[in-house]
């Protein structure tokens, strides 16, 4: 006998209970796309249950089956056929709410602990959640906070990734944002708990969920719901409506014009939420005249998808051109504010100049975020609200960029672009493909004549990732006799004025410059046939190229309004700062230690920086940041003044190696690049 409820985490994990994954389960594998996800629905209804504390978001099922080891008295112990994979994400996700709110109280690791991770009044306090034996031992470590916790397998990967996460949400002025995240968590989340009595065949359950052909999408349950509200009129409009629909979009496709259709009117509406989203707003429409004219309005709006989806459809040259720049930028969360842009040029309340400005204006936002360092920061809750700002206004360009120069949005200032050119590494921000777009796109602000394939280019750093020794002399000689030229080169090396491209990567590698810009110049790409006019290359041809770009990035991609004031929507405030370091620091696993310098460069900063923050400022994992060599910084003081332990000693428990001279091991040494996908 089967039986099914709905309930939340509190629900399943509350009293003395225990959930056991079986070894036919396969292990932990839950990636970052997923974890993502995940992430991004809890913050949604975090925000959504402060104005409606009985909303949740529906995240599945979990099938059970009592389990035949029955084990301690009053212990009920269950088998999870299905969905381990997300109890023991959001069981992760707990022990790091635990974690970071224990930093200032730590009360908060007893209450969650006894209530939600342990059964602590059970002989040896057996965990609420046993993973399958290869998950067991990290999966222990994080919920006994062990030394070893969060090392680089998935179990630790997934809750470092938490732990940063909430330190890059945790506003110090509003002493209320953890617990909204934790009582969404544990309340917010609804799902359905299947539970099969004992005797019932685990194995035979689990085969039977996992054999039932292919999944429906949302976009087919629509077209389901709506077919059959149309009564005598479904075969009319879905031979003049809907199978056009169809062929000029893909059913992926189909999937995301409905959530962007729901977006224009619903800014927290989560595509996996499309199905829900549009039935509630479709059950407002009572007569059959209005479901087919719905239909038919969505349809119009999936020929403008069509066109972004596909600039070549676009007749104006100059809405064709930013279309397809936007496209190859690759974020669909772009798309509502894009779509609610050429929908006022549909509506003739825009015209083509207007569309291409305003185009201009989102992809100069984006390059200049990049610029600056804070290419993800609050991105996509921004782009969203830009769909209704431009809804309705007289001037869709100048209401867009009205709308993205206000408040925190960091579209930078020129003031800020120059400042970041030679203090941001440009290298390590955004994706790969993005900062490539933003090189290539400089490269043809030149006007250049001579064609060259983008597919055959990757990004070069003029000044070598690593110095060999005729590189460093070679370097040495542009500084003053006093500067450290690893410092500079540390400095300089990834920032916007040291990079080109080109499509003798492998062939340029390490050389240093007195060569390589021969190479350089034998070039159809103007950026490098640029950097060879120079006789040397140190600081001082690298900061001079920077600002050069720029100032070429400032004349090619407009600013917000009043852009050459130094303050604006891109200031960063130093609390910023201390929550993006801290973000970064949560992120490195036990057993690996980094240094200030390879922080700062994730961190879009410099070293000094980075380093007086771990004096006044309690970090996650401060103890894992040593200097340049790996050597304990003397300076080095715990938040609490009471603890007194060596720093050291706590690093050798994660087994971390120290030689005679108190080095950490360069094999556990995590660089900059590791780091930065780690957060």
């Amino acid at each position: 006998m089967v039986k099914a409820k709905e309930t939340n985490l509190v629900g399943v994990l509350e009293g003395t209970k225990q959930y056991q994954v079986p070894l036919y389960q396969r292990t932990y594998s839950w990636g970052r796309k997923q974890i993502d996800q995940l992430w991004d629905d809890i913050v949604e209804i975090a925000a959504v249950r402060r104005g409606n504390p009985e909303a949740t978001h529906f995240i599945g099922s979990l099938v059970l089956a009592v389990s035949p080891d029955i084990g301690a008295v009053g212990l009920n112990k269950f088998l999870v056929v299905d969905g381990q994979q997300r109890l023991t994400t959001l069981t992760l996700l707990l022990a790091a709410l635990r974690d970071h709110q224990a930093q200032g109280d730590a009360r908060h690791r007893d209450r969650i602990d006894d209530q939600y991770l342990h059964n602590r009044y059970e002989e040896g306090q057996p965990l609420k959640l046993l993973p399958t034996q290869a998950d067991r031992e990290p999966y222990e470590a994080v919920i006994r906070s062990t030394a070893l916790a969060g090392r680089e397998d998935a179990v630790g990967s997934a809750y470092r990734f938490f732990r940063s996460k909430i330190e890059q949400v945790d506003d110090p002025d509003d002493a209320h944002d953890i617990a909204d995240i934790e009582n969404a968590v544990l309340r917010g989340l609804a799902l359905v708990a299947v539970t099969a009595e004992q005797g019932d065949n685990a194995h035979r359950i689990f085969e039977s969920l996992n054999n039932t052909g292919l999944r429906l999408t949302q976009a087919d349950l629509l077209k389901n719901y709506l077919f059959m509200r149309l009564g005598p009129r479904a075969d009319a409009v879905y031979q003049q409506v809907w199978r056009p629909l169809e062929r000029l979009l893909d059913a992926e496709s189909l999937e995301l014009l409905f959530w962007l259709d729901l977006v224009q009117t619903d800014e927290l509406a989560k595509q996996s939420d499309t199905y829900l989203g549009q039935q509630r707003r479709l059950e407002k429409l009572m007569e059959v005249t209005a479901i087919e004219a719905d239909i038919r309005r969505i349809a119009a709006f999936g020929e403008l998808l069509a066109t972004v989806l596909d600039p070549k459809r676009e007749p104006h040259h100059g809405v064709r051109r930013r279309l397809e720049r936007l496209r190859a930028w690759g974020s669909t969360t772009a798309y509502p504010v894009i779509m609610q842009i050429l929908a006022r040029r549909s509506a003739g309340t825009a015209s083509d100049e207007q569309v291409e400005q305003a185009l201009l204006y989102l992809e100069s936002y984006f390059v200049r975020r990049i610029v600056i360092g804070r290419a993800t920061a609050g991105l996509n809750r921004s782009l969203l609200q830009a769909a209704n700002a431009v809804a309705s206004t007289d001037n869709v360009d100048r209401a867009l960029r009205r709308f993205l120069s206000t408040g925190r949005k960091h579209f930078a200032t020129d003031q800020q672009v120059r400042e970041a050119v030679t203090t941001v590494p440009f290298y390590w921000q955004g994706r790969a493909a993005q900062k490539k777009l933003i090189l290539q796109w400089l490269e043809e602000s030149f006007g250049s004549k001579e064609r060259v394939d983008p597919a055959n280019l990757t990004i070069e750093h003029v000044l070598p990732q690593s110095m060999s020794a005729e590189v460093r002399e070679e370097f040495s000689r542009g500084l003053a006799p006093m500067v450290d030229p690893v410092f500079e080169h540390e400095r300089l090396v990834h920032t916007l004025g040291n990079l080109t491209l080109t499509g003798y990567n492998s062939e340029l590698s390490n050389l240093p410059f007195s060569r390589k810009r021969v190479m350089l110049a034998n070039t159809g790409i103007q950026l490098s046939r640029e950097v060879s006019q120079a006789c040397a290359w140190s600081a001082a041809e690298i900061e001079a190229r920077g600002r050069a770009l720029a100032e070429r990035v400032i004349d090619e991609w407009p600013g917000p309004e009043d852009s050459a004031g130094g303050e604006g929507a891109g200031t960063s405030s130093p609390t910023d700062f201390a929550t993006r370091v801290g973000a970064i620091t949560a992120a490195i696993p036990a057993g690996r230690w980094t240094t200030y310098g390879e922080v700062a460069i994730v961190a879009g900063s410099h070293a000094v920086g980075v380093g007086s923050l771990f004096g006044t400022q309690t970090l996650p994992n401060a103890w894992r940041v040593l200097q340049a060599g790996g050597s304990i910084n003397p300076a080095f003081r715990w938040p609490d003044p009471d603890r007194t332990d060596d720093p050291r000693e706590l690093l050798r428990q994660e087994e971390v190696q120290f030689d005679g001279q108190g080095r950490a091991a360069p094999e556990q040494f995590l660089g900059a690049e590791e780091l930065d996908g780690a957060h």
